[in-house]
């Protein structure tokens, strides 16, 4: 499994920053969905954002609206750019948050719950 560090993350050109995602969230013009696993979502996430981990996206891709553009998120930005470019290849208006979790947080945006952290990576 991928650490999410920033030289992992491909550019796609489906980036959105953190900022533009809070604004944009905030006004209920995008759908939010993090893709970590359950711990890492349990610790600290984007409030409103719906939880689907990585691996369960496909199944879960019928219960995704296109009815307004989509933001995917994990702790770097590496998993969530791969969620963004297969759904942007399945006709989706999908977005990578650049910088993931780590960049949400360096940026001073908050997370849910207000104590939360952003966890990393456990041993395997």
């Amino acid at each position: 499994m991928s650490v999410d560090t920033a030289e992992d993350v491909p550019v796609t050109g489906l980036e959105i920053e953190p900022a533009e995602v809070a604004e944009k969230s905030g006004a209920g013009e995008v759908e939010l969905i993090d893709v970590r696993l359950n711990y890492e979502h349990e610790a600290g996430h984007i409030a409103g954002s719906r939880h689907i981990e990585m691996n369960d996206l496909t199944q879960a891709a019928d219960s995704i609206g296109k009815d307004k553009p989509i933001v995917f998120y994990c702790r770097g930005g590496s998993r969530s750019a791969m969620a963004a470019e297969a759904f942007s290849q399945a006709g989706f208006d999908a977005r990578n948050m650049t910088g993931g979790m780590t960049a949400w947080v360096e940026q001073g945006l908050p997370l849910e719950p207000a104590d939360g952290e952003v966890a990393g990576p456990r041993p395997v």
